[in-house]
């Protein structure tokens, strides 16, 4: 039994400290020593009764008196497992990186939004608005997980805010029609020319291209399904095959006359070329619409690099890209700049958004919109010359300039 600091006694678990401060602690099912401090003996006697009673009847032991380190690797490891691979590993890299070594070893509980805010403002030199945003997300989700959880009542990242600017989606980079044909022009003469004009045909992400295979390919409809992606991971050093970024990811492309014919092309050339040992792996992944187990045959894949008989790993993409646009005349661009553009030339053609959404993968009309669809120079002249064609015949006493 615990005694104040007039000797009167409090309880099992509570006491009183000389800085009169009391003390509440218990030890939890598993042998760890719990503890902490408060300055009145109710909010110690209310804490102590709710953590014993969350440690004996929490079968999982999350309680609020668990570390925010342990409650981050639980909802890792048990609550977003059905989130892509990438979004996992930058909510896994945010975390540990920025999130973690400010308050990794916090009782969750004890989190409030100025220690969220202290995490964002201490990003904001050293740190792009896109990557602030990004721990911002990361932090947000995983204590609205923990809020749902009933593990702690409140959100304490309620109020706060970011405000360092992110790259706005007419920063993003598109290619005019001209600095299209010039980059075509130099590609041809590469080895991935294949792959760069087969995404501005498709709209493609890198991972849906890399991971493509013949038996994704309907050729007597002229139409291919998109239900699989892969990439190398360059830290563990090994390939790794995936579900599509989200459920609406999954979809099926007509083929336009070009990207039918490159797939002709390739699949003639497959007859001689080089293809690697490597490629007798089948890769595992679990499917995000059956939660079934699919599989990757490498050996299946569309585009092989020429030199190794691999696919071509993600990254080496964009650092070829960089040398053919310095052939080409042209600021450098990256990969995923070829899906902007084409989803900016099908607007421009006429093509209606919605249908661009399906073509695209977006859940959300807004994301193909505002994200992948620019206005140009060029598309905003030719909008110009339609709408002055179609009411030229509406003008009155207007000639030259000259009211009449």
């Amino acid at each position: 039994m615990g005694k104040d600091l007039k000797g009167r006694e409090l309880g099992t678990g509570l006491s009183q400290r000389k800085d009169k401060r009391y003390s509440a602690r218990y030890v939890s099912k598993s042998g760890k020593r719990i503890e902490k401090y408060f300055n009145n003996l109710p909010e110690a006697r209310n804490w102590l009764a709710n953590s014993k009673y969350e440690d004996n009847y929490n079968r999982f032991g999350i309680t609020s008196t668990v570390t925010v380190d342990t409650w981050f690797n639980y909802w890792y490891d048990n609550l977003i497992v059905d989130l892509s691979p990438n979004t996992r590993r930058n909510y896994e890299e945010r975390y540990r990186i920025n999130i973690q070594p400010s308050i990794g070893k916090m009782i969750i509980s004890d989190v409030k939004p100025m220690h969220c805010k202290l995490i964002l403002n201490k990003m904001l030199e050293n740190y792009a608005g896109s990557t602030i945003r990004q721990t911002y997300i990361a932090m947000g989700t995983m204590f609205r997980a923990a809020v749902m959880n009933d593990v702690i009542a409140k959100h304490p990242m309620n109020g706060v805010r970011y405000t360092k600017p992110i790259k706005s989606a007419s920063d993003h980079r598109v290619l005019s029609v001209e600095e299209q044909k010039r980059f075509l022009e130099v590609a041809k003469s590469s080895h991935n020319y294949y792959q760069y004009a087969f995404i501005l045909e498709t709209g493609l992400r890198t991972g849906e291209l890399i991971g493509l295979t013949w038996d994704s390919i309907d050729w007597d409809n002229r139409k291919l399904t998109v239900n699989k992606t892969l990439e190398f991971r360059h830290k563990q050093k090994f390939w790794r095959a995936g579900p599509p970024k989200t459920q609406t990811s999954y979809r099926t492309i007509p083929l336009t006359a070009q990207a039918f014919n490159i797939l002709l092309e390739l699949k003639e050339k497959r007859k001689t070329q080089k293809l690697s040992d490597e490629l007798s792996k089948v890769l595992t992944f679990t499917d995000r619409l059956s939660g079934q187990t699919s599989k990757l045959v490498l050996s299946d894949l569309v585009f092989i690099n020429y030199r190794t008989g691999m696919p071509a790993k993600n990254s080496s993409y964009d650092t070829h890209l960089y040398k053919l646009c310095e052939a080409a005349g042209i600021l450098p661009f990256s990969m995923h700049t070829l899906r902007h553009t084409y989803a900016t030339r099908a607007i421009e053609s006429g093509m209606q958004p919605k249908i661009l959404q399906k073509l695209l993968g977006h859940a959300s009309i807004k994301t193909t919109m505002d994200t992948y669809v620019h206005v140009t120079d060029d598309s905003m002249q030719n909008a110009i010359n339609q709408f002055e064609n179609s009411h030229s015949t509406l003008q009155i006493g207007v000639e030259n300039g000259v009211n009449k």
